[in-house]
């Protein structure tokens, strides 16, 4: 049995079908759910990962975009990101991937999918190949794709003092006149984390830029009220 049916049959398995509606709701998604909770997944995919090996990045490329591009469930996608980070195949997180995580990140188009990739797939290549990464990380920051920006933004979430405040900035900029929600939401969000390692600085940034709304009630959420 490949991979991609391995896949669908535990998901399919490990569904409660009752469920799926209003996960679909809450998530606003076009695309249907099994109504796979997230600790039952987990614990089926890493089954399935550790029973299908893969054994050149090639192959594993392969295997994350025939699952992602031929998904019918949402829960199909949520897999193809699970593969895409399972422990085995750290050593191919290379600059190869950048496309498709980029493939992923613009038809993905959704919080859910997007903050994932984000976070941890393309803030940890930022943090392996930061010569190459970084001006991608601004081209993308200035992109006409909302989810490119926002990738932009969220890459960093982890990195705590390890934070460029300067690429943080920079891709934060290109967005502060977006009244999206969800460019204003990353904003709030890229800053907050910032917030727990520098406080002092993300206020003082978020004064000298007059930032307001959303971005700042989430950049200033956890720090004291006379801040």
């Amino acid at each position: 049995m490949s991979l991609g049916k391995a896949v669908r049959l535990a998901l399919q398995e490990a569904a409660e079908p009752g469920k799926a509606e209003a996960m679909k709701a809450y998530m606003k998604s076009a695309m249907p759910f099994l109504g796979v909770q997230a600790v039952p997944r987990r614990t089926a995919l890493r089954r399935v990962f550790a029973e299908h090996r893969l054994y050149s990045a090639p192959e594993w490329r392969r295997a994350v975009l025939t699952l992602w591009r031929d998904a019918e469930y949402r829960e199909e996608r949520y897999a193809a990101i699970e593969l895409s980070g399972y422990h085995l195949y750290r050593d191919f997180q290379t600059l190869y991937t950048v496309p498709m995580y980029e493939e992923m990140i613009v038809s993905g188009a959704w919080w859910d999918l997007v903050d994932e990739l984000a976070t941890h797939r393309i803030g940890g290549l930022l943090a392996t190949f930061p010569d190459s990464m970084r001006p991608l990380m601004l081209e993308w920051a200035h992109d006409g794709d909302l989810w490119k920006r926002r990738t932009s933004i969220l890459c960093q979430n982890r990195f705590k003092s390890r934070t460029d405040t300067a690429l943080l900035y920079a891709c934060i900029e290109p967005s502060l006149s977006d009244n999206d929600f969800f460019a204003r939401k990353a904003i709030g969000w890229a800053l907050r984390e910032y917030a727990k390692t520098n406080p002092g600085e993300v206020v003082r940034y978020v004064k000298a830029k007059g930032i307001s709304g959303l971005s700042r009630r989430e950049a200033l959420k956890n720090l004291p009220v006379t801040q």
